[in-house]
């Protein structure tokens, strides 16, 4: 577990370093691909789908960097790329390619039908939860309005 904790905010916090991240913001980028990938890690270990998981990280990711964003006035988007970077499938979808070259369309087609189920888990995920922020936002707003 360990070591799932520091190779995700490693990678997490390294392409920071490669999309120009701010330094002060480094830490935070790391923390959140680790947190969104210790969730998706101790989902799929519970037997939670890999595509339910990915959903629910991605979510998890997306609110925390809305968080930081609005914390530490940032763009939201410095912490959404670093944080859904462990999550995204890279090896599977090299596999897909690998299957296609050898002429194993059908294994192919299975893991590259997994690897867009899984990149739009993450853009669904990221989605919800901004679509969550403006329901709260548009809700404090009448809230306010109503109370003034």
């Amino acid at each position: 577990m360990l070591a799932q904790l520091i190779t995700s905010f490693i990678a997490s916090a390294a392409f920071g370093v490669i999309f120009n991240v701010p330094k002060s913001s480094l830490f935070q980028c790391g923390c959140v691909g680790m947190i969104g990938w210790i969730l998706y890690y101790f989902l799929v270990e519970n037997e939670i789908d890999s595509i339910i998981a990915t959903l629910a990280s991605a979510f998890v990711v997306a609110v925390i960097s809305q968080y930081f964003a609005k914390r530490f006035k940032t763009p939201i988007t410095v912490f959404n790329v670093s944080g859904i970077i462990p999550l995204v499938p890279g090896g599977l979808s090299y596999n897909a390619m690998k299957h296609f070259v050898v002429n194993d369309f059908y294994v192919a087609v299975q893991m590259a039908a997994k690897v867009f189920m899984l990149a739009g888990a993450i853009a669904m995920g990221l989605i919800f939860a901004e679509v969550m922020n403006q329901l709260v936002i548009k809700y404090n707003r009448r809230k306010m309005r109503a109370g003034s």
